[in-house]
C-alpha cells in the first residue's frame, strides 16, 4: 500500500485529488494539508511514502516544503511530487533542485497522476511529457551540474542506451520493453549509472545525458 499524504489550499481541490488517489487499488491518503507549513508537519508525522505538493500555498510553498522534507541536506528525504496550474519553468526547475520526483500540471488527469505516484514510491521520476524536454533543456543551459563531465568509470554501451530512455522519461517498466531486458535488469541498470555518475536521482542523470551532449 503507496501511503500518500496531499497538500493543497484549495479544498475542492485537495478533496478531488485525495478521492482520485482513495479510489486506486495500492493507494491510500493518510493526511490532508491546506498549508505548507500543515503539510511538513503531517508529514513528519505520518512519515508517508509519496508527497503530493501543490506549489502555491500559504505559510511555505510547495518548493520551501520540498527543501525541508527531500532537500540535499535532509537525512531520510522523502518522496515529492509537485503538482500546479502553472508550467512555468522557474516552478519546475525550483522543484526539481529542492528534491521532488515528479513534476505534473493539474490537468494532466488521473492516470498520468496516479503513475507520478507510482513511480516516486518506486524511486523513479516523473515529469509530465509535454514538459520534459524543455524542462531538461533549461537544465542543461544553467550551467555544469554537480556531477561533472566525465563519469567515474567509462559507461557499457547498455547503460548507454538506459541513460537515454531515462533522458526521456522512461519508466524502469518502460525501458524493460523497448530494450527487451526484464524490468529489474533495467532497475539494475539505473542503479549502476546512479553510481557511475554519483548521481541521486534519475532527473540528475537526465540533466548530466543532456549536458555531455548525450541528447539534443
Amino acid at each position: 500500500m503507496i501511503r500518500v499524504l496531499v497538500a493543497d489550499d484549495q479544498d475542492l481541490v485537495r478533496t478531488g485529488l485525495s478521492m482520485i488517489l482513495d479510489a486506486q487499488p495500492g493507494i491510500e491518503v493518510v493526511a490532508q494539508a491546506a498549508d505548507g507549513r500543515q503539510a511538513v508537519e503531517l508529514a513528519r508525522k505520518h512519515r508517508p511514502d509519496v508527497c503530493l505538493l501543490d506549489i502555491r500555498m500559504p505559510q511555505l510553498n510547495g518548493i520551501e516544503v520540498t527543501r525541508l522534507l527531500a532537500g540535499p541536506d535532509v537525512p531520510e528525504p522523502m518522496a515529492v511530487v509537485v503538482i500546479t496550474t502553472f508550467d512555468l519553468d522557474e516552478y519546475v526547475y525550483g522543484a526539481l533542485q529542492a528534491g521532488a520526483r515528479g513534476f505534473l500540471l493539474k490537468d494532466a488527469g488521473p492516470e498520468l497522476l496516479v503513475q507520478a505516484i507510482e513511480a516516486a514510491a518506486n524511486g523513479e521520476a516523473l515529469i509530465a511529457p509535454n514538459i520534459t524536454v524543455r524542462l531538461l533543456s533549461t537544465f542543461a543551459g544553467a550551467g555544469p551540474s554537480r556531477l561533472g563531465h566525465q563519469p567515474r568509470e567509462p559507461l557499457s554501451e547498455r547503460e548507454e542506451e538506459v541513460l537515454l530512455a531515462v533522458a526521456q522519461g522512461l519508466t524502469n517498466a518502460e525501458i524493460a520493453s523497448r530494450l527487451h531486458i526484464g524490468v529489474s535488469t533495467a532497475k539494475t541498470h539505473v542503479a549502476n549509472l546512479m553510481t557511475k555518475l554519483g548521481a541521486r536521482n534519475r532527473v540528475e542523470l537526465a540533466m548530466w545525458a543532456y549536458e555531455t551532449g548525450r541528447v539534443r
